[in-house]
């Protein structure tokens, strides 16, 4: 179980590091689309398509990332005051709904992908993008959260992991 926690966690990191290289390639693309638009006074075609993209892409091969760091936002009053009985059960609880949600949604956008790729969608814009290529984000960034949730859930049901990342207390 080390194994698949540690090779998760470094899928994670990958991604992460591959989210952030989208990020700063858009920043890039968007100042070259502002020197064409500006200074040359020409159209741009594909930039605006590129950048939403790459930050919708982004947003999701990057999440997790995020959850395995704990960077996302939480509400933890009622964990922070509970027993650590109590604690445990309400991890658990979360652990396997967000699990659940997560390899849901993995599916659903894998059929939208499927059915973009199968129907040849391309974007309404003059660019003409074939739409499985950003599409794909989806199943793959939901796909590696969903991995990301199965490492943490293992880590909480095995005790090497605190509930809520709270130390100090033991599984029951």
């Amino acid at each position: 179980m080390d194994t698949f926690v540690r090779t998760v966690q470094f899928i994670s990191r990958l991604f992460g590091y591959v989210a952030a290289g989208l990020i700063a390639l858009s920043v890039v693309v968007v100042c070259q689309m502002v020197f064409t638009r500006y200074v040359l006074n020409q159209t741009t075609i594909w930039q605006t398509d590129f950048v939403t993209y790459s930050l919708i892409a982004a947003t999701f091969v990057g999440s997790p990332l995020v959850l395995m760091l704990r960077g996302h936002v939480n509400v933890d009053v009622l964990p922070l005051y509970s027993g650590p009985r109590l604690r445990w059960w309400l991890a658990l609880f979360a652990a396997g709904v967000t699990l659940l949600f997560c390899v849901a949604m993995t599916v659903l956008t894998f059929q939208f992908w499927l059915e973009s790729w199968d129907n040849k969608w391309v974007s309404d814009t003059m660019w003409r993008a074939r739409l499985w290529i950003p599409y794909s984000a989806l199943p793959i960034g939901l796909g590696l959260l969903s991995l990301q949730c199965l490492a943490d859930f293992l880590g909480l049901v095995s005790g090497r992991e605190p509930p809520f990342g709270i130390t100090g207390t033991r599984r029951p």
